[in-house]
């Protein structure tokens, strides 16, 4: 088995009511890679997401976390979706909340460590002081980073995020990819994201997926009218695509 590498997808292929979703998709996922996954609605994006859990099963191809398959990886990886099913007028707490990603099939309480792990995940994002507030009291921006720390909870080497910062506003935004690029260093991160301009400044490489995939590296750009239509400097995706171990280019 490769090294290096946290996820492999190997020549899946994905199709949902006779619909293709994914063809023919292989991907390596580097250990410690902070990617953004783009594309089309429809394109797929969720789906890839989907099938690295193992919520989805490949028609054809195989996929491995670790070395093994996603089943028996699953502990090891945060996932915060993209629509979370949380009932507005439920009196969760914010603790509560966080707390569910501890939940496991055999465990029927939650432990001393298990409310430790939850603290330590609300602190990364922020939340500390916000333990005992209602979460349909919180604003957007501060539900999402609670349903990080959600995702957070159980200490994951990979962290899966759909759309994090969907309806919220652009300080928001920047103040949860703050976080994610501070939590990068700790584990592997794919965020799925509609606003390829934005999260370049971020993340080290972006996948196109449009039924299929395509990695592509980001570089460094600057410019006055970069800076005049995205208020900042940014990262723009090259088109020197990697599709193998050692990559090649299109002229």
């Amino acid at each position: 088995m490769e090294t290096g590498h946290d996820i492999i997808l190997e020549n899946i292929s994905f199709s949902y009511k006779q619909n293709q979703i994914l063809e023919d998709v292989t991907l390596f996922i580097h250990k410690g890679e902070f990617a953004s996954i783009v594309g089309p609605n429809g394109g797929g994006k969720t789906t890839l997401l989907k099938l690295i859990l193992g919520l989805l099963k490949p028609d054809k191809g195989k996929v491995t976390i670790f070395g093994k398959p996603p089943e028996q990886a699953r502990q090891k990886i945060g996932y915060m979706p993209q629509y979370a099913h949380l009932d507005m007028d439920f009196p969760a707490t914010v603790m509560d909340v966080v707390l569910m990603g501890r939940l496991t099939r055999t465990a029927l309480w939650f432990s001393k460590k298990d409310r430790a792990e939850a603290l330590a995940a609300i602190d990364e994002v922020g939340m500390s002081g916000f333990t005992s507030t209602g979460f349909n009291e919180l604003s957007g921006g501060q539900k999402q980073r609670i349903l990080i720390a959600r995702a957070l909870c159980s200490r994951p080497a990979i962290l899966l995020l759909d759309e994090p910062t969907a309806n919220v506003d652009h300080e928001t935004e920047v103040n949860l990819f703050s976080i994610l690029q501070a939590l990068n260093s700790k584990m592997t991160i794919l965020v799925v994201s509609h606003d390829l301009g934005f999260v370049s400044k971020y993340v080290k490489s972006v996948i196109c997926v449009n039924r299929k995939v395509v990695i592509h590296p980001t570089t460094l750009m600057n410019g006055m009218l970069i800076k005049d239509i995205y208020h900042g400097d940014l990262k723009m995706v090259r088109h020197d695509h990697r599709c193998s171990e050692e990559g090649h280019c299109h002229d």
